[in-house]
């Protein structure tokens, strides 16, 4: 979230050179002058290190003392082991954009492609050390051409907006059931707003973080929601049209459209099980979501619409019933 410190980071990437000296004894003192005269470019490269870590002795004497450990890939280690091998005895320098950063002398042959360099470290000064040697170990040095912000969730105008539009949203749908479906549609309204309220809680019991793959998933469980309910009027609506009296049609149509309920709710748990088990990141934030929603949206559907109805204790027939239970402005 450092914009500055990120671009300080990209600005300090060093290109890593490792030269071995032209004569035997080590200069004292090493200037970027004097590299070309001092030291001779070595086969290995930059490009050859697979990667630098920070460690910590174990040996007597140093033990708890940060070191970092070189490792290099299959080309750079064959390289290197060839090199310590003819160069027992010689310094071996590690150079920074032409700083040197350490000229430990090759004691013996290193085979393995792996070298440690130790001194007067501090674990925070390895870390840095480590940092660079795995910057410059880039095959080209970088170079900062722009800078953007992006944030890593959705911004809190992005987040107003989504509210808003899943109100206005959610007032349609309540609208439309109630001029649709009257007294159901009203009841089916109470019941969204308690699945929507059940809902949050449970996202914020859990919790689950709204990225804007799960707000979809929101959405589309809440548009489920609400096709149950859809579902389970219809059928009340044959119900009655058979000429049975209000409190039958209520449970014969909750009755009949549960297996339709319960099909449609089963395949998409299903999908969201399958999302969720093979999806990246951002996928299985949507099948949880979706999950979630799908199954909370099955118990307010069926359980607190239905005991809503009954509760009014309405049984009625003719025109009562139709006036209550009709469908659209008609009443049919």
């Amino acid at each position: 979230t450092d914009t500055q410190k990120a671009i300080d980071l990209i600005g300090k990437t060093p290109v890593l050179e490792f030269r071995m000296l032209i004569g035997d004894t080590p200069p004292v003192e090493i200037s970027t002058s004097t590299i070309n005269t001092l030291f001779a470019p070595a086969a290995i490269t930059g490009k050859d290190l697979k990667s630098a870590d920070l460690q910590f002795q174990q040996g007597t004497g140093q033990l708890g003392q940060p070191v970092v450990v070189l490792h290099f890939n299959a080309n750079g280690a064959r390289i290197f082991a060839d090199l310590t091998r003819n160069n027992v005895g010689r310094s071996f320098g590690m150079f920074l954009d032409g700083v040197a950063i350490s000229v430990p002398v090759i004691r013996e042959p290193i085979p393995d492609g792996t070298a440690v360099i130790s001194g007067n470290f501090t674990a925070e000064s390895a870390k840095e050390l480590a940092r660079n040697l795995n910057y410059g170990a880039l095959p080209v040095p970088i170079e900062l051409i722009s800078t953007q912000t992006v944030a890593g969730t959705l911004g809190e105008k992005a987040v107003q907006d989504g509210i808003l539009a899943g109100l206005w949203g959610v007032g349609a749908v309540m609208l439309f059931m109630l001029l649709w479906y009257r007294l159901p549609g009203l009841l089916a309204g109470v019941a969204l707003t308690l699945y929507i309220i059940a809902i949050l809680a449970l996202f914020k019991l859990i919790p689950v973080t709204l990225t804007a793959a799960g707000i979809a998933a929101y959405i589309l469980s809440v548009g489920m929601a609400v096709d149950a309910n859809v579902l389970i009027f219809e059928r009340m609506k044959e119900e009655l049209r058979s000429g049975k009296s209000s409190k039958d049609a209520i449970h014969d149509g909750f009755a009949r459209a549960w297996p339709s309920i319960r099909d449609s709710n089963i395949s998409s748990m299903i999908t969201a099980v399958i999302l969720f088990w093979f999806g990246t990141s951002l996928i299985k934030g949507f099948a949880l979501v979706f999950g979630l929603g799908v199954l909370v949206s099955m118990l307010t559907a069926i359980s607190i619409s239905r005991t809503f109805l009954m509760a009014l204790g309405i049984d009625a027939k003719g025109g009562v019933a139709r006036f209550f239970f009709g469908s659209g402005i008609s009443g049919t």
